[in-house]
Formats: C-alpha cells, structure tokens, sequence
C-alpha cells in the first residue's frame, strides 16, 4: 500500500508539474497574447511572463513590429486608357490584437488583397503623367485609404511606397516624341522671345540715333571700320544724307 500510494503521489507530482510548464509563456517586448477563455474573449497580456489555465485559456501571439508588405505588380489603367504595370510596397503594424485577431480571419492576407483592389483603384483615377511625377501624392492618398479601411482590424498603415511604373515599348517611344517636341517648342519660344527684345532694342537704338544725327554718322564709320577688317575687296558703303549735306554746306562756305 505504501509503494502504491508513494507512486501515486510521484505521478500526481509530475502530472502537476506539466500543467506549471505548459500554463507559463513568455512573451517578447514586442509581442502580445490575445487570451480566450472558454471561447470567449479575456484579456491582451504581455510582454513578460504569462500564465495560462490549460484547458480553459487559449492564447494567440501578436507581432507589432512593423511589416513590410511588398504589393505585386498590378496592371492598371490610368484615366487617358494607358495600360501600365505597377508595384508598391505597403509598410503596416498591428496596434490593437484583439481586433486583429477577432475581426479579421487572417489581417496579413487581407491587408494583402486591400492593397491590392486599393492601388487599382486610386492609381485608375490619375493621369499617366501624375503616376511618372506625383508619386508622393499618390503615396499618401493610396495610405489615407489603407488605413481608413484596416482602422477596424485595428491595424495602421504608417506609409506606402510605389516602386516601379513600368510602360510598354510603345508607349515609351512616344513619350520620348513627345519630350522631344517639348523641347523643340520651348527652344523657339525662347528663340522667339530672343528676337522680339532684340527688335525692342533696336528700336530705342534707332530712336536715340534719330534725335543726335552726329551720332548716326559716328555709327557710320564705326561699321565701315569693321567691314574694313574683313578680307572683302569690294566694299559698298552707301552715304547718309545728313553726311552729304554736311560737305555741301562745307564747300557752300568755302566758295562764299
């Protein structure tokens, strides 16, 4: 009786301390334990040393850190009907367990597919020309969206980033015509205006000249002396009137 009451109390022993060491868990700072007990929802304990009644408590991990979630590439139509190819990556954390655990089946793949139908559609709402240069503002309306819709799995979105717009070679060339073309305008727009200040220019010239005769002369004979530097051997100089009637008022008063 003795042997059989002292195996008893060893197997009771043991079986006590199985229950210690599956009741105790230990949680990381940055995790949390959604509790169940009976089914129904308890507790968030952590971090730190847990206990949990076996049989009548469940507990389900959380990880808060950040997530990297990388979007596979989506084909989008812009609003001008041009088919492009894009990718993102989507940056979110967990802030409240039990919602993600309770409201959601499985909060990864949902945000997964969320971002997904989400970059479709935001970036269907834009230009091609937004997508190549306004990728901050699209950034922050595809994450203003996120995270209004993952607020009641108690998830954040803290930032979204699109990575690649990728075209077809079609397209490709005609932006490049159409950069091209840009730049072709541009160049006679700045040509043009080139032309019309130097026309602006002349004219105040020519209208000092027109008040100070002599100075039309002097104007004359300084253009004379650059063509003299050429190596041209006939030079046609036509004489102002004003030089003419200079010489002739000149011999006038000799002959008086």
């Amino acid at each position: 009786m003795l042997i059989d009451f002292g195996f008893s109390f060893g197997g009771l022993a043991i079986l006590l301390i199985l229950l210690l060491v599956s009741s105790v868990r230990i949680l990381r700072e940055y995790e949390r334990g959604v509790v169940f007990q009976l089914g129904r929802f308890w507790k968030v304990k952590g971090p730190g040393l847990v206990l949990i009644i076996p049989a009548v408590q469940q507990m389900i991990r959380v990880d808060l850190r950040t997530i990297v979630l990388d979007v596979p590439t989506q084909d989008v139509i812009s609003r001008d009907n041009v088919s492009v190819k894009v990718n993102a990556v989507i940056y979110f954390r967990v802030v409240e367990p039990d919602k993600a655990i309770i409201q959601v089946a499985n909060f990864f793949e949902a945000t997964s597919q969320l971002a997904q139908t989400t970059l479709r559609s935001v970036l269907g709402k834009h230009e091609l020309d937004d997508m190549l240069a306004e990728r901050e503002r699209l950034n922050l309306d595809i994450q203003q969206v996120l995270d209004a819709q993952t607020d009641a799995w108690g998830i954040k979105v803290s930032n979204v980033e699109i990575k690649h717009v990728d075209l077809d070679e079609s397209m490709i060339r005609a932006i490049a015509r159409q950069a091209e073309a840009e730049r072709e305008r541009r160049a006679k727009v700045i040509h043009a205006e080139g032309e019309l200040q130097a026309s602006e220019k002349l004219m105040q010239a020519a209208h000092v000249l027109a008040q100070q005769p002599g100075a039309m002369q002097l104007r004359y004979m300084q253009t004379l002396n650059s063509i003299a530097g050429d190596k041209s051997s006939t030079i046609v100089f036509p004489l102002p009137i004003e030089m003419l009637s200079g010489l002739t008022d000149g011999l006038r008063g000799e002959g008086k």
